[in-house]
């Protein structure tokens, strides 16, 4: 009768193990995104808060935004969560995404020498690089270029043709394609005395900035929005289509957008959330 009776509980002990979900499986999803959300620290502020609301675990990927597109266009993440917004809109007439949700914005900015070799100080950016240019090949000082299709890499590109600049025509040893994320870029462009194409926050949390400092800053042209997409289940019917929209859903409500404005180094807001609900 004991043994009865111990075999019940054991049984009833378990049953509210399962229900209680301390035996189910573990609900993540994945989320391919730039290395700016990344490095910058905003992920690791935001993630825990949103785990604690929903109980769903975020895994990132943080790659350029090209790369990150790529990622969820294989079908292996549920989530992009990017800032090239040309790429996020083809990404979605392909297919590929539900939908394109605009969440936050900053700026870019253009890092460099405080001596500032090429003078190029002020808020333009397309004067600044034709100054750049327009300094003689053998001692045109270095510009490191993330290099690696991100939605930094992007821009730059876009502002050195927006300048009236054939990138490819003037590219020599001053010219460093890196192929690294932003923070690595950073750790060589300060190691080098180099100009750089940074997002703001990712500088603001970068610690190893030696003689750099911020050179041009203000034009409207560096505006830097960031979006995220629902990888398209209809294409990749394995994408955990619940648990990645209330990922979505939580980054544009009034507690995300709020989470987001919270997150500050020094007292300096890194992103400013703009979703349209």
């Amino acid at each position: 009768m004991k043994i009865s009776k111990l075999l019940c509980a054991s049984f009833t002990a378990l049953a509210c193990a399962f229900s209680s979900g301390t035996f189910a499986q573990e609900s993540i999803i994945t989320v391919a995104s730039t290395t700016s959300t990344e490095q910058s620290g905003l992920f690791g502020y935001i993630l825990p808060i949103f785990e604690k609301d929903t109980g769903i675990k975020v895994r990132v990927v943080a790659l350029g935004t090209g790369q990150a597109l790529d990622t969820a266009r294989r079908g292996d993440a549920d989530v992009a969560f990017v800032h090239d917004k040309a790429a996020e809109e083809k990404f979605v007439a392909e297919g590929y995404g539900v939908e394109r949700k605009e969440v936050m914005y900053n700026d870019f900015i253009l890092v460099g020498p405080k001596t500032d070799p090429a003078k190029v100080a002020g808020k333009d950016i397309q004067e600044g690089l034709r100054r750049i240019a327009a300094l003689d090949s053998s001692s045109r000082p270095p510009f490191v270029s993330r290099g690696d299709k991100s939605g930094t890499h992007a821009a730059e590109l876009r502002y050195w043709k927006s300048a009236g600049i054939d990138l490819d025509a003037i590219k020599g040893s001053w010219y460093r394609d890196s192929g690294l994320g932003m923070g690595p870029a950073l750790n060589m462009a300060s190691s080098m005395g180099a100009y750089i194409l940074a997002d703001r926050g990712t500088w603001l949390s970068f610690k190893n900035r030696s003689d750099l400092g911020i050179l041009i800053e203000g034009d409207t042209r560096l505006f830097n929005q960031y979006g995220v997409i629902l990888v398209n289940p209809a294409k990749h019917p394995h994408i955990k289509k619940i648990e990645a929209q209330r990922f979505i859903d939580w980054l544009v409500s009034e507690k995300g957008q709020k989470t987001i404005a919270d997150y500050k180094i020094s007292g300096e807001q890194l992103f400013f959330p703009n979703a349209k609900r």
